[in-house]
């Protein structure tokens, strides 16, 4: 069967490396594929279109199924229409999530330049969106360092919370581990968008991770 491919619209391989970690607890057969032409990191809103345009036209891996794994999901309903495979998004697959229930739920990043573009595609895929809660300081620098980005993203969280969000998602791809981190501290239901996105790609093709005989769910 041929494999899921995690595509990573930025250029940081370090990044895809990472989400690959995520994605295989999920996924028993899934590959990356880097975006060499992006900055390492998406945070405005010229990055994120120039990433569009390169994953719309992107030339990759044979797969049953791809996740473009970056929040704003550039390039992915257009690279859905000319294959002929599922194309997920992780920020369509967190919206989706998130408002299962009719729960209210918002969205804590560090890229407030792409506030209108997360603010669209949540209001297009769920209901119940109360908007962006943004941490301070430079995205770069902050999710460099996790001693700095795990209490802002706590912060933010608690800030969502107070607005009447009951879920919450962390929106980035790059902030995957961060969200696993943080997820027991914080008062809401944290909604991790890759995992969200790998969810959606099994249910569809079936790719699932074996469970063991107690119950847990074999690594990869």
């Amino acid at each position: 069967m041929k494999p899921v491919v995690l595509i990573n619209p930025n250029s940081s391989k370090q990044t895809t490396t990472a989400m690959l970690g995520i994605a295989r607890q999920h996924l028993p057969s899934v590959v990356g594929w880097t975006n060499s032409n992006a900055p390492r990191m998406i945070t405005d809103p010229s990055a994120l279109t120039a990433a569009a345009e390169d994953i719309a036209s992107a030339t990759v891996p044979e797969a049953c199924a791809l996740i473009v794994a970056a929040f704003g999901d550039p390039g992915a309903k257009r690279l859905g229409a000319r294959v002929e495979v599922p194309v997920i998004g992780i920020g369509a697959a967190a919206a989706r999530a998130a408002c299962q229930g009719h729960v209210p739920f918002a969205v804590v990043t560090t890229t407030p330049k792409l506030g209108p573009a997360i603010d669209a595609l949540m209001q297009s895929e769920g209901d119940g969106f109360l908007g962006c809660f943004f941490t301070e300081g430079d995205p770069e620098t902050l999710t460099a360092d996790p001693t700095a980005l795990d209490p802002a993203l706590i912060k933010a969280c608690e800030q969502a919370a107070l607005a009447g969000a009951r879920r919450v998602i962390i929106g980035g791809g790059p902030l995957a581990t961060a969200a696993a981190r943080i997820a027991p501290t914080v008062p809401v239901s944290l909604v991790q968008p890759l995992v969200a996105a790998c969810q959606e790609v099994a249910s569809r093709t079936g790719h699932l991770v074996p469970r063991a005989p107690d119950g847990s769910r074999s690594a990869h």
